[in-house]
């Protein structure tokens, strides 16, 4: 039996042995600060900011007209009849503006959703390529209980999507 152990030990010395000396590399990256700081996103704010505008400069202009409306109710210099035509003219505007905000939100949401799963594969791309290249055996993204600073390789994340996003500007830019 003592040399059944003394055996079963040296053979888990053997097999141990070279596992412990290879070093588990782990990074850790961000992802919210990712979706929050990479340049791809924020050219997708940037793009969907000028598409939305329009429309949200039209409901602020409605809110003004609503808003001048109920000034104007308030005054109470309005025969009744004006006062009735006026409070459900009021009503119907302020649904109407209602309808029109949360459908500029629902749709919003939407495309930026749209926008974040188009970059999905180039942030992940981005991970695998500095992964390889850092000799890192595994990537953990948020969220995750508890990282150690140390382990957090965001930046280079953020450094390598700057310098893609840079390289497709110019390829756009000699098109």
């Amino acid at each position: 039996m003592k040399r059944f152990l003394t055996l079963l030990l040296a053979l888990f010395v053997l097999v141990a042995g070279p596992a412990t000396a290879q070093q588990l590399r782990v990074g850790y990256v961000d992802m919210k600060q990712v979706l929050d700081n990479a340049p791809q996103v924020l050219a997708g704010r940037e793009k969907l900011d000028l598409e939305f505008r329009p429309r949200n400069e039209t409901i602020e202009f409605q809110e003004r007209q609503v808003q001048s409306m109920e000034d104007r109710l308030n005054l109470g210099d309005l025969t009744e009849d004006a006062r009735i035509r006026l409070d459900r003219e009021l009503r119907e505007m302020r649904r109407n503006v209602n309808r029109q905000k949360e459908d500029l939100r629902d749709e919003l949401s939407f495309r930026r959703t749209e926008e974040v799963q188009k970059l999905e594969d180039q942030i992940n791309l981005a991970v695998q390529e500095i992964a390889r290249d850092n000799g890192y055996d595994l990537i953990l993204s948020s969220p995750v209980v508890y990282a150690d600073p140390s382990l957090d390789i965001t930046q280079l994340i953020l450094d390598q999507l700057k310098l893609e996003h840079e390289a497709d500007k110019r390829e756009r830019s000699q098109r």
